[in-house]
């Protein structure tokens, strides 16, 4: 929205649909979200950003309940867009996939080409399918329909307004809540899962929304394309950072029972910067120290 907001998009002409009134799992929501959207008025531009995902913890939860819903959101809300003209009116539709699409064993650095050279790791594997599926939807529809698409894998997000709950959020937003908790709380110790030898690559969520917008600006066809800061940093070393910006002064304790997850991950970004003429900008310590202190002041009341 601020992104929108700086292109000088007008509010009246942005329109936000929520859970709690249009349910895009069901055909029924994602018709009445097209039917009712601007007051009748017809969107130029989808931006599919919606998804139900969390950490390893909920992917092992509900890997039933995360295939679907994914997969019938896009279903839906690709299929609802051509009914309504999208393609007629020279429209767009953006889809926001996931990283968790590559194999298990990607080389690193991840480039687009490999996302069909193996099986996702097993606990993404249900989510990542789904937003892969939903790449190839768009594909199909390019090819059948002409349907103007875009198509961006973002790589870990964080960021002010993440997902904090434990139990659903990611590794960032949950281990700056165990960290700024324990120190409010006055606990001796935090507990992390798997063995901490994990890799990872982290987009702060302003560089991700610059890279979505610039998808839609100039991207006709669905071309997979990272985002990405194109560095890598271990759970281990990334528990020690969160601690330190944190100020946590008591122990972490490992739980090596509890997985890893995808064993690397980390982006090549050169598509980005060839057809979106795009880069991520924040450098990581600032985009931690942002997301502490906004959950410092926001994070309780959520």
């Amino acid at each position: 929205m601020e992104r929108l907001a700086a292109r000088g998009v007008p509010a009246v002409n942005i329109f936000v649909p929520r859970r709690r009134e249009y349910d895009l799992t069901t055909e029924s929501g994602a018709s009445r979200l097209y039917a009712e959207a601007f007051a009748g008025n017809k969107a130029d531009v989808v931006l599919h950003m919606a998804a139900e995902v969390g950490g390893i913890g909920a992917n092992l939860a509900n890997p039933g309940r995360y295939f679907y819903a994914n997969m019938a959101m896009a279903m839906h809300l690709i299929e609802r867009a051509r009914l309504d003209g999208l393609v007629e009116r020279g429209g767009k539709f953006v889809q926001v996939g996931t990283i968790c699409a590559y194999p298990k064993h990607t080389p690193v650095p991840f480039r687009e080409e490999e996302l069909w050279n193996g099986y996702p790791e097993e606990t993404n594997a249900p989510y990542g399918v789904a937003k892969k599926a939903a790449w190839q939807m768009l594909d199909a529809y390019k090819l059948q329909y002409n349907m103007k698409s875009a198509y961006v894998l973002p790589v870990n997000l964080y960021g002010p307004w993440d997902n904090f709950d434990l139990k659903s959020s990611h590794v960032i937003p949950a281990l700056v809540r165990k960290c700024v908790e324990a120190t409010r709380l006055g606990e001796s110790r935090i507990v992390c899962w798997g063995t901490g030898l994990a890799s990872r690559e982290f987009l702060y969520v302003d560089d991700a929304a610059e890279g979505v917008l610039r998808a839609a600006e100039v991207m006709d066809e669905p071309t997979p394309i990272n985002l990405g800061a194109s560095f890598e940093i271990t759970i281990r070393d990334l528990v020690g950072l969160i601690v330190r910006l944190s100020g946590f002064k008591g122990e972490v304790v490992w739980d090596p029972a509890k997985p890893d997850g995808q064993p690397r991950r980390c982006l090549d970004t050169t598509r980005a910067k060839k057809l979106l003429g795009w880069e991520a900008k924040m450098r990581f310590e600032e985009g931690l120290m942002r997301t502490i202190e906004w959950y410092r002041e926001h994070g309780s009341t959520r």
